[in-house]
């Protein structure tokens, strides 16, 4: 039987076709394999462009959808969509979230409470202190380091997780089958062993300069926060503050030396309103991230009554508003109201805007490759 989300992986190797376009062509198809065998005059009433159909007909023409998948398959990555529970909600929920992602590794429920800590490759030796000071305190109190895998910052912080006991996952500006800087073969290897490498980017995609900016999005996109530790004024670790104060994320940066090249990127984002990191006791405590063990216990809680367990069973990862909910459980706005809000407070549901809930369970979150 043929997996569908073969046919998102194909059109994720189509070039410019992304989140946007993917979005119109479900919409107008209804899904990924209907939308691949659809006619060069169909994707033109859809919108794409004769530049992106002629692209989209040398893909389907000229890959094996087949090959690609027993690929993956054999390299024992794991490939998540929009359709997929397990699919991270903090990622869902930025503008534009990528269709489809590459797992090596695993993606587990707990990762939900993650921060990233990223910076410039050229590290001072205050820089590796401070890096491997916050990853090693955040991991230890049970919170995920989000990083990109890089020289400097990144690779300081991942392994600093590592050492700390804790999980980290790497976001990649390539295939998650090619580990980019080559040096760093050793290291991707334990963070598959303790979380997971992850890219929106299909198998065998090179590392590339234009890569590294859009998938920073994912940094922060994953995370709760974002810490720069240190970053000149043209690093690309300032591009994932710009993605995450876009996202509503917290950003932090860690003061420095004004005289110190890889600290006027930092000291600038702190005088533009970044919260500055003096501590990481000031993550934990802005977050509200001192129990996170408490917060997962109560996160695996079941419905208590009766009425918990009916509406729980009426949600799912999609929104459904209030209304919606009520009239189809046949119960009183009031009491339905009351229940979602203690079921929120228990960690079992989530408001996601405009009274609009969705449930949040914790095996289907939980995927290994």
């Amino acid at each position: 039987m043929v997996d569908p989300k073969m046919y998102w992986v194909g059109f994720n190797i189509v070039k410019g076709i992304g989140s946007v376009r993917f979005k119109a062509l479900l919409d107008r198809f209804g899904n990924a394999e209907t939308a691949w065998n659809a006619s060069p005059e169909t994707l033109a009433e859809v919108g794409l462009s004769q530049k992106i159909i002629e692209s989209f007909q040398r893909v389907h023409k000229g890959v094996s959808l087949e090959q690609i998948w027993e690929r993956i398959q054999a390299l024992g990555v794991h490939v998540l969509t929009w359709d997929d529970e397990g699919y991270p909600r903090h990622l869902k929920e930025i503008d534009q979230p990528p269709p489809v992602l590459y797992i090596r590794g695993s993606l587990l429920a707990e990762d939900e409470w993650a921060v990233a800590i990223v910076g410039t490759r050229r590290v001072t030796s205050y820089g590796r202190q401070v890096a491997e000071e916050v990853a090693t305190t955040l991991a230890q109190n049970g919170v995920t380091i989000v990083s990109g895998l890089a020289r400097g910052v990144d690779s300081i912080a991942h392994q600093a997780a590592l050492n700390a006991g804790g999980r980290t996952l790497a976001i990649l500006g390539n295939g998650v089958d090619l580990v980019y800087p080559p040096e760093n073969r050793r290291l991707a290897a334990q963070i598959i062993e303790h979380g997971a490498l992850v890219s929106d980017y299909a198998i065998g995609t090179p590392p590339d300069g234009l890569n590294f900016p859009p998938r920073n999005r994912i940094i922060s996109g994953l995370s709760m926060a974002v810490i720069i530790v240190e970053a000149g004024v043209t690093s690309g670790a300032l591009i994932t503050a710009s993605f995450a104060a876009e996202q509503g994320r917290d950003v932090f940066a860690v003061p420095g030396n004004i005289n110190a090249p890889q600290s006027q990127g930092t000291n600038r984002l702190i005088r533009d309103g970044a919260q500055p990191l003096l501590s990481p006791q000031d993550v934990l405590e802005t977050l509200n991230l001192t129990m996170v063990t408490e917060h997962r216990a109560i996160r695996v809680a079941l419905p208590t009554d009766p009425i918990e367990s009916r509406l729980y069973k009426l949600l799912s990862h999609e929104p459904r508003h209030v209304d919606e909910i009520r009239a189809e459980a046949s119960l009183p706005i009031e009491t339905v109201s009351a229940t979602l809000a203690m079921m929120e407070l228990k960690g079992m549901v989530r408001q996601v805007g405009g009274m609009n809930y969705i449930a949040i369970r914790e095996q289907p979150e939980t995927y290994e490759a």
